[in-house]
Order: structure tokens, then C-alpha cells, then sequence
């Protein structure tokens, strides 16, 4: 039974769309001319916000699509003026999973302004609040709205106190809002019953946000009763960019939404026109179009996002290991209760596994274990939520003292010696590219040149082979001869 909700209510929608949307479908291989045609449709939907870069997109630019992610804001700047770009980024790791300096996170927050954001929205995978207390500051300094997450997921030790207590200490920080990051889809109907009201409880008038993804199928309908529970805002994307390991359709969600009483002030029209926008795309770039996903309770246990069982299935294939990826799955589950229940989101969900497959092809269990680990059991990385065994706690620290301080005062200063090392900078830009960055991957982003704005679709595979035949010298003629299945 749904709960009863208050007359006309308005609900308001992030679309994530040009970031999370594409990082989860399509390898976050979305690039800048991708995004030329639909961008300015998302920007008259009527969006609260429009999810632009951050996480692994920003990576991906550098790396692989070599765009300047600082370019692609001031793009997208232009060409979305009505609704506000969000940055998002993993606290003081930024776009990485290592910490940074702080003077690099307060420039950082200094450029997103700059550059054309307008909106924050910074998260620590351990839900560690000191890590936040940087980006926070320096956001709201530099005239953005901030809106940090806490990560979602099942276990033990994380209550719904566990998570009141977290809002309460992000509320101190002076915060514009908090939103529910829950990036495994764990979510279900009957937490969000209990979970939302003990947050809107600590948030008093800040808006309440849910981020959740459908990888256990959910989320679609677990959004719906949250908003019945009080969340205020919905991270939604573009139906072409929904479902599987993505976030909730925009147009079912809104239309859904508006079914139960509640006032989702989006103009569908110009939303499905991207859609079908999108759809072309990905009929052209031979990129997969969202489905929804079955339930599957397994799902719970090791909490892994699709797209790393994916990973694991192909490195399992070419070890000749492929009949161990259950039982890898299983342990990846128990590694994750012996270390105290850590997020299975990035960078833990890499470390999780990663510990599974070791403990399951040396037949020991912690008989190995990586530096990135250890250092998460001594605290390098933050607080830990649950408990580990003073045993196997022993076996990971080999007796090194535990880290107690937050984890970014470990980290120096480091735009003076990167200037003096690295320098001259073109821009304070290329600078945070050099201290996110070695020289190799700058060097090779810089001498990329300029964004391509302009979208040229590629042909369909049918026109290119008629082109390549009829190029040949030695062809005067052919025909396309169809023979139905016998």
C-alpha cells in the first residue's frame, strides 16, 4: 500500500543524462558533439539541475576522448543557459581515487565557478564527513551550490541512526541540501520507508535528494515511495539512457509522479525529443539503449555494480578462470563483511574484488593482500563504519600504526612545487590538469587541440559497404541479392 501524500506536492528532477546516464551505458564514451543537439532540448525541460562532469567522466575526457573537461564546461555553458551545470566530484579525491591537497580541492572548487558550474555535488565513498568538510567550504566560497552525497548501501552497521547522524554533521557545514547516493540500486521500498524520514528529520527545510540506480531492478518504483516519504528532488535520466546499471526514465518517472498527485513541473516534449536525439546516436555509435534489469537477490551479497561483473567476466575468460566467478562473487561479500563494510562503490568496489579474486585463486584467504587495502584498514583512507577481527587486522597492518587524522592532511601542498617543477601554466586550468595528471597524459591531452563540436554520424554499416565496393577500380557494377532464411 502506497503511502497517502499531500495534494500536488512539487517534485523536482536532476537529469543525469550527459554524465552518470553515459557512464553507465555507454562506457562514459559520450562525447562533447554527442551532446550539441540534446543539450539545448534538456536545458527547456525545466530541470532543477543538468549533471554535466565529474567522476569518471572528467577521467575519460583526459584519458581516452582527449577533451579538455575544462573546455567541455565552458561548451556546455553556452549552450545550457537556463538550468545550472552540475560538477561532481568524490570530495577531496576529486576525479580520482587519491587524495589531493588542499589547496588543490580549493582551486578546484574556484574553476568550477569559473568555468560555468554553478552546482557541487561532492561525496566520500566511506561517508567520512572530514573528507567533505574541504570541498564543502570551498564550494560555498566560490558561489556554488553545494549539495554533498551519502553513499547508500545494506549492512549491518549502517542504520538509519548511522545516517541521520551523517546529515546532522553535513547540515553543520552549511549546506544547500544532501542527496541519497545509492549506486549499487539497493534500495528497497521498505528502507526508503524508514530511511527518508529519519534524514528529513536532520535536514528540517533543506531538500532531501535520491541518486539510486536500477541494477536491482527497484529503482524505478523505490523512487516513487520515496518521494511519497518526503524526498524532495529525483536524479532521473533520458528513457534512450535509463534502466540497467542507469538511473530511473524521465518520462515514466514524471509521469508516474504526476499519477500519485504530486507536481513534476518537466515539459516532457523537448525530453523525448532527446530521447529519440539519443536513440540515433546509438544506433549510429553501435551503443546499447537501457533495458530494465530482473531482481536478483544475489544482488544483496556482493553489491557489485554491473559493469565491473562485466569486467571481471572478461579478465576471468582470458585466465581461463571463468568458472570461478560465483564463487568470487560469494567471497566478495564475505572480504566485504571481515573489512567492516565498506561501500562497494569506487574506489572500494575495485579494492573489494580485487581481494576476492586473490583470496579465491590462492585458496588462502588474505594471504595476499594489495597495498590499497592495507592502507584502507589502517584508515588512510577514512573512517571505517563496522569492525575487523583484531586478528585478521594484525595479518592486513603487519603492526603499522593506525591514521587517525583526516586523511588530506597527510597530503602537502603542491601547487607551488607544481608550478616550480612543471610550469610555466598556460591557465590556472592547465595547471589542476597537471596536478591531476603526469606529464604524460597532460602532454597528450594538450596536443589534442580543440574540441570538435560539430556531430558527424557515422554511416550505416549497409551505405559503407556500397561506398567501398563502388570505389574499386575493378567494379562496373554489383546488385544486393536478399535469400530468405531456409
Amino acid at each position: 500500500m502506497k503511502p497517502k501524500t499531500p495534494s500536488r506536492r512539487p517534485i523536482r528532477l536532476v537529469d543525469v543524462t550527459l554524465r552518470d546516464a553515459h557512464q553507465c551505458l555507454w562506457a562514459t564514451r559520450m562525447t562533447t558533439a554527442m551532446m550539441r543537439n540534446v543539450a539545448p532540448l534538456l536545458d527547456d525541460a525545466g530541470f532543477e539541475a543538468i549533471d554535466l562532469v565529474g567522476g569518471a567522466v572528467f577521467d575519460v575526457c583526459v584519458r581516452y576522448l582527449r577533451e579538455d573537461p575544462w573546455e567541455r564546461m565552458r561548451i556546455l555553458s553556452s549552450w545550457i543557459r537556463k538550468t545550472p551545470l552540475i560538477v561532481h566530484t568524490r570530495g577531496q579525491s576529486l576525479f580520482t581515487f587519491e587524495f589531493f591537497a588542499d589547496d588543490v580541492v580549493e582551486l578546484s572548487a574556484r574553476r568550477f565557478a569559473a568555468n560555468g558550474m554553478r552546482y557541487h555535488t561532492p561525496y566520500d565513498a566511506l561517508n567520512d564527513i572530514r573528507n567533505l568538510e574541504i570541498p564543502i567550504r570551498a564550494g560555498k566560497s566560490a558561489g556554488l551550490h553545494v549539495v554533498p552525497g551519502l553513499v547508500y548501501t545494506w549492512s549491518p552497521v549502517h542504520t538509519d541512526a548511522y545516517y541521520a547522524n551523517k546529515a546532522r554533521a553535513l547540515v553543520k557545514l552549511g549546506v544547500d541540501g544532501v542527496f541519497l547516493k545509492d549506486p549499487s540500486g539497493l534500495l528497497t521500498p521498505e528502507r526508503v520507508a524508514s530511511l527518508v524520514p529519519a534524514l528529513k528529520k536532520e535536514l528540517g527545510d533543506l531538500p532531501l535528494q535520491l541518486h539510486s540506480h536500477c541494477l536491482s531492478g527497484l529503482a524505478p518504483y523505490v523512487a516513487l515511495q520515496a518521494v511519497a516519504h518526503g524526498v524532495d528532488v529525483v536524479h532521473t535520466a533520458t528513457s534512450t539512457l535509463a534502466n540497467a546499471a542507469s538511473h530511473p526514465p524521465t518520462e515514466l518517472f514524471t509521469r508516474n509522479c504526476r499519477r500519485r498527485g504530486f507536481d513534476v513541473a518537466v515539459d516532457l516534449a523537448p525530453i523525448e525529443k532527446a530521447a529519440a536525439r539519443l536513440a540515433e546516436i546509438a544506433a549510429g555509435e553501435d551503443k546499447p539503449i537501457g533495458a530494465p534489469v530482473e531482481y536478483d537477490e544475489f544482488h544483496f551479497h556482493h553489491q557489485c555494480p554491473g559493469g565491473m561483473i562485466s569486467n571481471l567476466k572478461y579478465q576471468l575468460e582470458t585466465l581461463g578462470l571463468t568458472d570461478k566467478l560465483e564463487a568470487i562473487l560469494e567471497e566478495a561479500g564475505r572480504v566485504r563483511a571481515d573489512l567492516g563494510y565498506p561501500i562497494v562503490v569506487s574506489p572500494f568496489a575495485q579494492y573489494i574484488m580485487t581481494q576476492a579474486v586473490l583470496n579465491v585463486v590462492n585458496g588462502k584467504r588474505f594471504a595476499v593482500v594489495p597495498d590499497e587495502v592495507r592502507r584502507y584498514v589502517l584508515g588512510g583512507y577514512g573512517e571505517i563504519a563496522g569492525p575487523i577481527d583484531p586478528n585478521l587486522y594484525d595479518q592486513i597492518t603487519r603492526g603499522e600504526k593506525p591514521i587517525t587524522v583526516r586523511p588530506g592532511l597527510r597530503v602537502p601542498p603542491a601547487l607551488a612545487r607544481l608550478r616550480q617543477e612543471r610550469g610555466p601554466f598556460a591557465s590556472e586550468d592547465d595547471l589542476l590538469l597537471a596536478a591531476y595528471y603526469n606529464d604524460t597524459e597532460y602532454r597528450a591531452l594538450k596536443a589534442a587541440g580543440p574540441i570538435k563540436t560539430d556531430y558527424v554520424a557515422p554511416e550505416a554499416p549497409l551505405v559503407s559497404l556500397v561506398r567501398k565496393i563502388a570505389s574499386r577500380p575493378d567494379i562496373r557494377s554489383f546488385r544486393i541479392v536478399h535469400r530468405s532464411p531456409t
